[in-house]
């Protein structure tokens, strides 16, 4: 199967049109205050008008409250939400919406252990860890700590750029990619030459 992409940290709505157009399947926005690459509701709402039917948004959430993503979910048509901090299990499930989360990867931790933690997510998505930033870090993390046969499909995360995106695929076989820093000329601003090569580079693997 052909490996899903999502273009995550979309802050402007002509990014947002860019990266559907060139094949993007998911896009991401950031609902976390602290991110360079958060977006206000209005944001968001402008973003939303432009996706195509059949591209994915999703809403990444960082430990926020259940009132403040209930609302959220008045104000945009999201898909898919997205957990990156230390929700448990009953708190991703309460919003009636599909869902993945973020696992990010440690030396020694007990992957499938934590995955089957979330029996109902969607997917598991890896990231880079990092003590001071819950995603959007840049960097890459060591593939070979991901378990063989995981039970959920895997979306792999962590300073994937078009130079090593083709090696992660081949290496990891994740059912989708995530890249947000690695086809950005400033944070939140996408740039349309990485976003294309990076795509291609993805669809290039048969």
């Amino acid at each position: 199967m052909q490996t899903s992409i999502k273009i995550c940290g979309i802050t402007r709505p002509e990014d947002a049109i860019t990266a559907a157009q060139l094949g993007a399947n998911a896009l991401g926005l950031v609902f976390y205050s602290p991110s360079p690459r958060v977006v206000s509701i209005p944001q968001a709402q402008a973003i939303a008008n432009v996706t195509p039917p059949f591209v994915q948004l999703v809403g990444l959430f960082v430990n926020a409250n259940t009132k403040e993503i209930e609302q959220i979910l008045k104000e945009i048509p999201l898909n898919l939400l997205q957990f990156h901090g230390e929700e448990m299990p009953d708190f991703c499930e309460q919003f009636n919406r599909p869902y993945i989360k973020a696992l990010h990867i440690k030396e020694n931790s007990d992957l499938n252990q934590q995955i089957a933690a979330y029996k109902n997510a969607r997917g598991i998505l890896l990231d880079t860890f990092n003590p001071n930033l819950k995603g959007g870090t840049g960097e890459t993390f060591d593939w070979k700590l991901i378990p063989q046969n995981l039970e959920k499909p895997l979306i792999l995360a962590g300073g994937l750029t078009v130079e090593n995106v083709k090696q992660a695929i081949l290496q990891v076989k994740p059912s989708a990619v995530d890249v947000s820093g690695g086809v950005e000329e400033s944070k939140g601003i996408k740039r349309f030459s990485k976003m294309r090569d990076f795509i291609q580079a993805v669809q290039s693997i048969k």
